[in-house]
C-alpha cells in the first residue's frame, strides 16, 4: 500500500521545487522586480534613480554615459549572444532540426507575435506616439515561463514543457528580427560595413574549423562595438556572433554547446537579474487608477494576457484540426490552455523592448513597466492554477518533490 504524504508535505513541495527544477531562474526574476519596485518606492529611491541614470564620472566608450546604457547595450549583448547560440543548436540538431518539428513552434509563435500586437493597437487607438510600442506584448520570457512550469512538478506533460520551449525560442528570434527591423536608428555605413567585415572574419573562422574560443570572443566584443556606433542596436550583435561560432570543431566536440553551457546560468542569473533590477523599478508616487489603466499599460496587460493565449491556442488549434501539425503528446486542450497563457509571461524582452520604442519619454516607460508586470504576473498566475487544478497524469501521479 502506498505510503499516503503528509499534508505538510503537500504544502511545501513546491517550495522545495524551486530549489531541485528549471524554476529558480523564474523566481529569481520574481524577486528581483519586487526589489526593483520596492527600491523604487522607498526612501532609497533617490539611490536607486542615482545608481542607474546618474552620470559616470568616467566612461570608455561616450555613447555608454551611465550604468543602465551599460547593461542595456553591453551587458545584454550577453543575454543575446546564448540566445543566439541555443536557437543555432536547436535548429540544426536539436527540436527545429526538421521541417516537420519546426511547424507548429513557428506557426504557435508567429500567432503569438502577432494577435498580442493587434490587440495592444486596437486597445491604444492608433495614437500616433503610444503606436511604437506595438511590439512589447509580443515577446514571451524562457526563464519566467519555464520557473512557473517548474513549480508543477510533473503534473505537467513533457511534450508541453519542450513545446513551450520551442515556442519562446521561435519568439526570440521574432523579437530579434523585430528589434532589428523596426527599433534602428539612422543606419551609418560606414561602421555597418566594418561591422560586415567582422562578420566575414568569424565565418573564415568558421570555416577554418578554428576550434579556440578566443578568436571568436574577441572579434565579437569588436562586433558588438561597430554595431553599437552603426544604428542597430548593439545586442543584435550578439545574436548574429553566436551564430558565427561553428557547431563542430577538429575534436568533434560541439563548440556551441559548450559555450552555451558555459554562459547560461551567468545569463540567468547574473545577466538578466542585473537588467531586471535595472529596469523593472516603477515609482508609483501620485499614481492612481487613472494612470494605471491608461491605454499604454491596459494594451500592454491586455497583448500580454488576452493576445497571447488566443493567438496561441487557436494556432494550436487550428493547425491539428487541419492536420498541419498535431497537438503536444499527452497533453489534454485544458494543459495547452494553461501553458497558452503561460506565454503571456513577458518580462525581460518586453520590458528590453519597451526601452526602445519610448527611449527618452520616463513617463511613457514607466508605464509600460506597469503594463507588463501586470500582464505577466495575471498570466502567470491564471496559467498556473489551469494547469495545477487539470488533471494528473497516471505516470506523474506521484511528484518527485514529495518523499
Amino acid at each position: 500500500m502506498t505510503e499516503r504524504p503528509s499534508a505538510f508535505r503537500l504544502v511545501f513541495a513546491p517550495v522545495r521545487a524551486l530549489f531541485v527544477s528549471d524554476a529558480s531562474a523564474g523566481i529569481l526574476l520574481i524577486l528581483v522586480a519586487a526589489a526593483a519596485m520596492l527600491a523604487a518606492n522607498s526612501p532609497l529611491a533617490g539611490e536607486y534613480e542615482q545608481l542607474f541614470y546618474g552620470k559616470l564620472p568616467w566612461t570608455p566608450i561616450p555613447k555608454l554615459y551611465d550604468l543602465h546604457l551599460w547593461i542595456n547595450d553591453g551587458l545584454m549583448a550577453v543575454f543575446f549572444f546564448v540566445v543566439g547560440l541555443e536557437v543555432k543548436r536547436e535548429w540544426i540538431e536539436g527540436q527545429l532540426s526538421t521541417a516537420q518539428s519546426r511547424r507548429l513552434p513557428i506557426l504557435a509563435a508567429v500567432a503569438g507575435m502577432a494577435i498580442p500586437a493587434l490587440v495592444y493597437v486596437g486597445v491604444v487607438g492608433g495614437e500616433g506616439e503610444l503606436m511604437r510600442g506595438w511590439a512589447i506584448p509580443a515577446a514571451t520570457d524562457i526563464a519566467f515561463a519555464m520557473g512557473v512550469l517548474g513549480l508543477l512538478g510533473n503534473r505537467c506533460p513533457a511534450s508541453l514543457r519542450l513545446f513551450l520551449l520551442t515556442v519562446a525560442i521561435v519568439d526570440d528570434i521574432g523579437a530579434v528580427l523585430v528589434i532589428a527591423l523596426f527599433y534602428t536608428a539612422n543606419i551609418k555605413l560606414g561602421w555597418l560595413a566594418a561591422s560586415g567585415a567582422v562578420v566575414v572574419a568569424m565565418l573564415v573562422l568558421n570555416k577554418m574549423r578554428v576550434s579556440r574560443f578566443w578568436p571568436y570572443i574577441l572579434l565579437a566584443i569588436v562586433l558588438w562595438y561597430f554595431v553599437l556606433n552603426s544604428g542597430i542596436h548593439a545586442t543584435i550583435a550578439g545574436v548574429v556572433a553566436a551564430l558565427c561560432i561553428p557547431m563542430v570543431g577538429p575534436d568533434d566536440q560541439t563548440m556551441v554547446e559548450r559555450m552555451e553551457h558555459g554562459l547560461a546560468p551567468w545569463s540567468a542569473y547574473l545577466v538578466v537579474p542585473v537588467f531586471g533590477f535595472a529596469n523593472a523599478g516603477v515609482p508609483l508616487a501620485g499614481m492612481g487608477m487613472e494612470q494605471i489603466l491608461a491605454p499604454l499599460p491596459l494594451a500592454i496587460a491586455a497583448g500580454l494576457f488576452l493576445g497571447k493565449q488566443v493567438g496561441i491556442f487557436a494556432a494550436i488549434f487550428a493547425a491539428d484540426k487541419l492536420g498541419f501539425a498535431p497537438r503536444p503528446d499527452e497533453a489534454s486542450w485544458t494543459e495547452i490552455w494553461g501553458v497558452s497563457i503561460l506565454c503571456g509571461i513577458g518580462f525581460t524582452m518586453s520590458l528590453f523592448i519597451s526601452g526602445l520604442a519610448f527611449t527618452g519619454q520616463q513617463l511613457l516607460i514607466n508605464e509600460a513597466k506597469i503594463g507588463i508586470l501586470l500582464g505577466s504576473l495575471i498570466s502567470a498566475v491564471v496559467g498556473y492554477a489551469i494547469l495545477r487544478m487539470s488533471a494528473t497524469h497516471p505516470d506523474d501521479a506521484r511528484s518527485p518533490y514529495i518523499d
